[in-house]
């Protein structure tokens, strides 16, 4: 016997003498769902009989296409079921009830917008500075807020053209004969001398540089433009169509104070901040740069409680920022309510209501300062919106730098620290940092197109 073991291929038959694995086959595929491979099984791939015969059997096609008279042709349409019209009757009634529903809600929200009648009291396109309309504030003390400008009435830092107003800043090295030598050390400043300082006080007016203290004069000169003693409104309207500046360490600002300080200094007597922003470039400044506006409300009986971060509100822009081109900046304030919008209405930075004490607004009555409690400035009025109930006027300015925190410490490689006695000088050694930023002409500075006041109520 030989010792090859035979191999039986399923479903093919072998002529005797014939090798069937080195056969060709004229013709390969998969095997059909038939093919299982059990011994002595027909595989359907081949013929039953002709042992030579390797061609695959043809099957007939047959279609799985429904054919008629194997289905009722379209058996909903035989007959209308009972439940139909109760269906229809309430999927159309929803319909008109979910529309009415919806109008209804539109409506409210309508009627509930308020609408004041108000009265145009002021409007500036810039043609030139209408004096009917605006006084420089000149002084060179921070206006509170440790600002390294020095405002001024200079053509240099304030002035129209045909784009509008523009308040710009520059080096005090570049628009005065003052060297840098001079305001290093040994130079004096004295606007008072000059007769051209509109501030209160020795700090606010003049300075001496000193090389050893550290004390220099402003290195940087600006503008402040207000409408105080001239238009102020109580309750009412505020659109300014301005576009902000480019630059490092610039701090625009469209604002109210009140025309006089009835319930005490700052903040007792109320400010409102329409419009606020950093020069920085966004991407470098995570605080928000230009690419950022800033509203709020400064209120408290005493400074150290100024209660702003309660009443404030940020918008920021993504893909561009505020320098890019020119935007309505608006307020609107009643005896109600307050806020402040960009472009519209419907773009709110913030939003008061008038429903409460301001005291108790900001807790004030749970608040000690060196171990006292705090006196309510405004408890005579019996009011809910004081101190934001007297005539506030408008100002548009540009500062540079400052410390009081506007500028957090540790942000965006700032130069100087908030609590240092030569914050200016600091500010003014990194220069060749923050000038380049600053660009030239008037895009450093803040650019108004025009200015509309209204006071709420009828002319």
């Amino acid at each position: 016997m030989s010792s090859r073991t035979s191999v039986h291929t399923p479903g093919i038959q072998s002529n005797p003498g014939t090798n069937p694995f080195t056969t060709p086959l004229r013709q390969s595929r998969a095997p059909s769902v038939s093919d299982n491979g059990a011994s002595g099984r027909q595989n359907s791939y081949f013929p039953a009989s002709g042992p030579n015969n390797l061609q695959p059997r043809k099957r007939k096609f047959k279609s799985s296409r429904l054919t008629p008279g194997e289905y009722d042709e379209k058996p909903w349409a035989l007959g209308k079921h009972p439940k139909l019209k109760w269906e229809r009757g309430i999927f159309y009634g929803s319909c008109v009830l979910g529309v009415a529903i919806g109008a209804f809600l539109c409506y409210q929200a309508y009627a509930g917008v308020t609408n004041h009648e108000y009265c145009l009291i002021m409007e500036d396109k810039f043609d030139g500075i209408n004096k009917d309309f605006w006084g420089y504030e000149i002084q060179r003390g921070g206006f509170g807020s440790g600002t390294f400008e020095w405002t001024t009435d200079d053509p240099k830092n304030v002035y129209t053209d045909a784009e509008g107003l523009h308040i710009v800043p520059t080096l005090t090295t570049e628009s005065t004969p003052i060297t840098k030598e001079q305001m290093m050390d040994n130079y004096v400043l004295n606007l008072t001398t000059d007769k051209t300082c509109t501030g209160e006080g020795v700090d606010r007016c003049s300075i001496r540089s000193n090389k050893t203290a550290g004390t220099i004069i402003n290195p940087v000169r600006s503008a402040r433009l207000s409408t105080k003693g001239k238009k102020t409104i109580t309750f009412g309207k505020v659109e300014v169509v301005a576009k902000m500046p480019q630059g490092d360490w610039l701090w625009p600002a469209i604002w109210m104070m009140p025309e006089s300080d009835t319930y005490g200094e700052w903040p007792r007597s109320g400010e409102i901040d329409i419009a606020e922003s950093r020069g920085n470039f966004g991407d470098n400044y995570t605080s928000g740069g230009r690419d950022s506006i800033i509203s709020a409300l400064h209120w408290g009986p005493l400074s150290e409680v100024d209660a702003f971060w309660k009443t404030s509100g940020q918008h920021w822009v993504r893909r561009t920022d505020y320098s890019n081109e020119f935007h309505t900046f608006g307020l609107e304030w009643s005896e109600d309510y307050i806020f402040t919008y960009i472009d519209s209405r419907l773009l709110q930075v913030f939003f008061i209501k008038f429903n409460k004490y301001m005291w108790d607004r900001g807790a004030f009555g749970k608040t000690l300062v060196n171990d006292s409690a705090l006196y309510n400035p405004w408890a005579q009025t019996g009011q809910f919106n004081t101190p934001f109930d007297k005539p506030f006027y408008l100002i548009l300015n540009v500062a540079v730098g400052g410390t009081n925190g506007f500028f957090p410490d540790g942000v965006g490689n700032k130069p100087w620290g908030n609590q240092s006695p030569t914050a200016p000088k600091e500010f003014y050694d990194s220069m060749a940092n923050w000038l380049p930023s600053w660009g030239e002409g008037a895009s450093r500075g803040l650019t108004v197109k025009s200015v509309k006041m209204w006071k709420q109520g009828a002319c």
